[in-house]
């Protein structure tokens, strides 16, 4: 993991793209001893930025006329492509179409490719209600660029099933796909009142999981569950085909 730029892309708010940017860039620290770059390019809700510990900077990139403001992202670009080390871009709902729209107009994929930088793209996808709405969102970004995808399946808010029963990478819309991901990362629905309640804890607070470990605030079986998730998380992330 020498010099790779995340980006977090997917056009439904609430979904979970901000904890996919802490769970990685918290894997990324652990992986590799390169420098790691976090970027909050939310206009409206910069929560990865209250991770004081990932030291993630805050990039308004969006004007008032909702629009993007190519210096304040050509300044990110160029701090992508000129420092080493690894990188990790959280983007919010609100800025996905026209940030996705800047990186394409601009060859900004292919520039940080050629610049030596392994680019990948993470998406997504949740269960329940947000199915539909996600999936499509996978489907967009899969067929409008090249870069390699990791699909996030967001258990948390049900089963990634359709009514019929199928299962999202069974179905039509995945497969047709599924020669452009690279791997796939599961974030499983636990006990609620135990696994859920602990990394709620944890995501309130804004701590990472070595600032858990070190804290007086979780008990000794808060701790523990919380390990639980992140290793398992760890060694999915560990499989994808970097």
């Amino acid at each position: 993991m020498h010099n790779t730029v995340h980006f977090i892309l997917q056009g439904k708010g609430g979904i979970g793209k901000t904890l996919v940017s802490t769970i990685l860039a918290q894997w990324l620290a652990v992986k590799d001893e390169q420098p790691l770059r976090c970027y909050d390019t939310d206009q409206e809700n910069a929560t990865f930025s209250r991770y004081k510990a990932l030291s993630v900077q805050h990039v308004p990139v969006m004007t008032d006329t909702r629009n993007i403001d190519p210096k304040r992202f050509d300044a990110l670009m160029i701090d992508l492509l000129e420092e080493d080390g690894n990188c990790v871009v959280d983007n919010g709902a609100n800025t996905f179409s026209p940030l996705m729209g800047y990186l394409l107009e601009n060859d900004c994929f292919d520039l940080l490719q050629e610049s030596g930088r392994k680019v990948y793209i993470h998406t997504i996808v949740g269960g329940g209600d947000t199915l539909h709405d996600t999936a499509m969102g996978f489907v967009s970004t899969a067929k409008s660029t090249r870069v390699p995808l990791v699909l996030w399946q967001n258990e948390h808010f049900g089963l990634l099933q359709s009514a019929s029963g199928k299962v999202f990478t069974e179905s039509h819309t995945y497969l047709e796909n599924a020669e452009r991901v690279c791997g796939r990362v599961v974030l499983a629905q636990r006990n609620v009142d135990t696994f859920g309640a602990d990394i709620k804890k944890m995501n309130i607070a804004r701590m990472t999981v070595d600032e858990v470990r070190a804290s007086d605030k979780f008990n000794v079986m808060e701790k523990q569950r919380i390990k639980v998730v992140f290793r398992d998380l760890f060694e999915q992330l560990d499989k994808v085909a970097w």
